[in-house]
């Protein structure tokens, strides 16, 4: 792989400058002077299409796919002077981040211009402290909350309507949705309309969807959603415990978390919702709650939560390590907390639910072993009784915790 300052890949270009263009195809006098001065320019159609007439310099579409055909492309280039075209800012969701990516940040230089992202609050008046920006509208599910504002980047025309389905179907469709296209051009355009009434099929490909949130189900990121917001068959880790677990886990940004015997997936669910960044791997045996999990991580917003469907520890073989595990059930399997504790990373939280004598005592046997934190956690809710209430117990749950030193 192709990584951030790797040999590989500063071997491939030297000091690719990366030009924000604008819409209207505007270009400042630095934007300019780092055109007329490149040997080859890199874009889409339309972005070389917009350069000044007059230019001799060599103009090259970027390849398709892109990412599998930039590296062949770069090192035909190598020691040529290049210029790379982006829309706007190429550092919001643009290809500047990918060059860099490649390249390494000392071989890329970054012009940027007015982004869309820019322009879209302007239409809207929005501050920008005020606003999430969205880049995959499947995510949009964890970002909604009654009165918030999110600006979502469009794949395409057919965006919109999507994100009018989602809102709709995620109880706020009564929320104002502005679609601004060919935003900065002389083509730009607005449409509004609420979420639930929107007929609008397809709207321009370059288009940025602007949603004023109204009242709705506020489900909160903290840990703890109610245990209805999840499809399940009864196999799940209950609000409070799963509030317990996460909070050993401690969701962290960027880091990946393994969820062994996943059930409902509420676990991976939630440490994904903490950050956009948190990864997560749910390991589940069964095929039916393994298509459950799935389900449950496209309604609650993260539907970058990797289902693996195996029996564990044989399933966990090939997965990258990771930086949390929580194991809901199936502690004593054979060979799983060892192979578990294995592949932790150092400094990786492990937590371990059980509910049986035998899974106890093995908790206690390592808990004497490596330390930790050990605890019987124990669960009532107010029912009736008669005409009168009292407390139901929940069966009592046994949790070590600990971080790996």
């Amino acid at each position: 792989m192709v990584g951030p300052g790797s040999g590989v890949a500063s071997g491939l270009m030297k000091n690719v400058v990366v030009v924000g263009i604008g819409a209207d195809g505007w270009l400042g006098p630095a934007h300019l002077s780092a055109i007329a001065s490149a040997d080859v320019v890199l874009g889409g159609k339309r972005q070389l299409a917009m350069l000044p007439g007059g230019l001799t310099v060599e103009r090259r579409p970027w390849p398709s796919p892109l990412r599998p055909g930039l590296p062949a492309l770069l090192d035909e280039l190598r020691g040529r002077r290049v210029v790379a075209l982006a829309s706007g800012d190429p550092l919001v969701s643009g290809i500047g981040s990918t060059l860099i990516e490649m390249l390494g940040p000392d071989q890329v230089e970054i012009r940027p211009n007015l982004s869309s992202v820019a322009i879209a609050r302007a239409r809207m008046k929005w501050a920008a402290e005020t606003v999430e920006v969205v880049r995959d509208h499947g995510t949009l599910p964890r970002h909604l909350a009654p009165g918030r504002r999110v600006l979502v980047l469009s794949a395409d025309g057919s965006t919109p309507a999507q994100v009018a389905q989602l809102l709709t179907e995620s109880g706020y469709g009564d929320s104002t949705v502005t679609v601004l296209s060919d935003l900065g051009s002389h083509d730009e355009s607005r449409i509004d309309g609420a979420a639930a009434t929107w007929s609008e099929s397809s709207a321009p490909t370059l288009n940025i969807v602007a949603i004023t949130c109204a009242h709705g189900p506020a489900l909160g990121w903290t840990a703890g959603l109610p245990d209805d917001a999840f499809d399940h068959d009864g196999q799940i880790t209950k609000r409070d415990l799963r509030a317990s677990a996460l909070a050993r886990l401690a969701p962290v940004p960027a880091q990946l978390l393994w969820d062994v015997g996943a059930g409902a997936g509420s676990i991976a669910v939630e440490w994904m919702r903490a950050h956009p960044s948190c990864r997560a791997v749910a390991v589940e045996e069964r095929e039916d709650r393994a298509k459950r999990i799935t389900a449950n991580a496209s309604t609650l917003g993260v539907p970058g939560l990797v289902v693996v469907q195996g029996h564990a520890p044989e399933a966990l073989t090939d997965l990258e390590a990771p930086d949390a595990i929580f194991i809901g059930g199936g502690a004593t399997e054979p060979g799983l907390l060892d192979a578990c504790w294995e592949a932790l990373h150092v400094g990786g939280r492990l937590v371990v639910h059980g509910v049986t004598l035998e899974t106890e005592h093995l908790l206690a046997e390592r808990y004497a072993a490596l330390g930790g934190e050990l605890s019987r956690l124990h669960v009532e809710h107010a029912e009736p009784i008669g005409s009168f209430t009292g407390w139901k117990p929940s069966r009592a749950i046994t949790q070590w915790s600990v971080t790996k030193s």
